[in-house]
């Protein structure tokens, strides 16, 4: 959850797991959006949340560990392909 800016304990702190999935519930992202002072960081937030909503959808109101997973490596300019 690097892409929040938020510290590790703020994560654990609202982590939940949902099934055989790690997500973060909407709420925690959307007070996130609302109060973070970074505003680049709220806009990487709310895409996050987007992505982890509507297009990644496993658990209703919450967005999968894994979305953030691909923000991270997207931020970091890592290519998630396997190259032969």
């Amino acid at each position: 959850m690097n892409i929040t800016g938020m510290s590790e304990q703020w994560v654990s702190a609202r982590i939940k797991q949902k099934g055989d999935s790690k997500c973060i519930p909407w709420k925690s992202l959307k007070d996130l959006i609302l109060t973070h002072p970074d505003v680049r960081k709220r806009v990487d937030v709310f895409a996050l949340s987007i992505y982890g909503l509507v297009v990644f959808p496993k658990a209703f109101g919450h967005v999968d560990e894994a979305v953030t997973d691909l923000f991270d490596w997207l931020d970091k300019r890592v290519t998630p392909i396997i190259r032969h």
